[in-house]
């Protein structure tokens, strides 16, 4: 029974210890969404201005990020 309160107890500890990292890969996520936007954002100004070459460059960039 002592075991049990032992592991029981050591996993409840150990979750909360992880529970600290969701604000920094929040962190990480909304980093990589500004850089993201970013190049979409010129990617539709390149496309805008007819550069279409350089507008598929910039977009698929963008898409590249979320395959990571």
């Amino acid at each position: 029974m002592k075991k049990l309160a032992l592991i029981l107890s050591f996993i409840i500890f150990t979750g909360s210890a992880f529970a600290g990292s969701c604000p920094m890969m929040a962190k990480g996520v909304d980093a990589k969404i500004a850089e993201a936007q970013k190049l979409r954002d010129a990617g539709m100004k390149a496309h805008d201005n007819g550069d279409h070459a350089k507008s598929e460059e910039l977009l698929s960039k963008a898409l590249e990020m979320f395959k990571r």
